[in-house]
């Protein structure tokens, strides 16, 4: 008989956390700027220019 592989079950420790996208409007009224947030900004206030976010440090889930 053959024996079957077992899953591994990820356990809620092993999950990365993640950052949330954020666009420039949400980097303009940030009520303490970050130099990621503030260099998408920078970039993103010249005309034309498309962009799809930053990930802000911010909005990491808080460890317990």
């Amino acid at each position: 008989m053959a024996k079957g592989k077992k899953k591994k079950s990820q356990s809620a420790d092993s999950r990365k956390a993640q950052m949330r996208i954020v666009t420039s409007d949400v980097c303009a009224v940030c009520k303490t700027p970050c130099a990621r947030g503030l260099k998408y900004l920078a970039r993103m206030s010249t005309p034309g220019e498309m962009g799809s976010g930053v990930p802000c440090v911010l909005t990491l889930p808080r460890r317990k």
